[in-house]
Formats: structure tokens, sequence, C-alpha cells
């Protein structure tokens, strides 16, 4: 895999992994500044499939407690994006256990 600026890495968590199995859709967190259409276009140069479909959105930072005071610090915004690729088509993110 090459390196790129527009993917940081798959999500995978239960409810991807159920999106991915069920409606053949992708999570990925990406970079704040990328489109629908140049996060689309790097995953398919990436992966080699076709993207059909592309929902981003910004997902607020969680609030962590500093330790030994009784201040917060906010964690940083990022952004998410999620792909529907065409029927028939998958990205293997992890390897599934038995």
């Amino acid at each position: 895999m090459r390196l790129n600026n527009k993917l940081i890495r798959p999500i995978v968590t239960e409810k991807t992994l159920a999106l991915s199995k069920g409606g053949n859709k992708y999570t990925f967190m990406v970079n704040m500044k990328a489109s629908k259409g140049s996060v689309s276009k790097e995953i398919e140069d990436t992966y080699g499939v076709n993207v059909i479909d592309a929902q981003t959105m910004v997902v607020r930072g969680k609030k962590r407690r500093l330790s030994g005071t009784p201040r917060f610090r906010t964690l940083g915004n990022w952004k998410k994006a999620i792909v529907t690729l065409k029927e028939g088509q998958k990205i293997d993110l992890f390897i599934e256990g038995k």
C-alpha cells in the first residue's frame, strides 16, 4: 500500500463490521480537508474497487480529564467517511476469527 494523505486508517469496530457485512459499507478515518470525491478516488486507487456513494461527517473530539487536576482537555475533531461499494466487491480490512 502506498502512502497517501487522504485516508488515515480504517475504522474497525463491531458496528462498522456489521455495516460491511450487511450493506457493503466501509468506514475510514480521513483527513479533515478531504472531500467526498477525493476520498472515493483514493479508495478506488488504493483498494481497486468501485465506490458508488460516500458519506462524510465530522466527529467531535471527546473530553479527557487531566490527571491530578480538576481540568479537562478536549481531543481534536476528526472526519469519518462511510463508503458504499459496488455489489459483489469487498475490502478485506481484518482477518475473521473462528
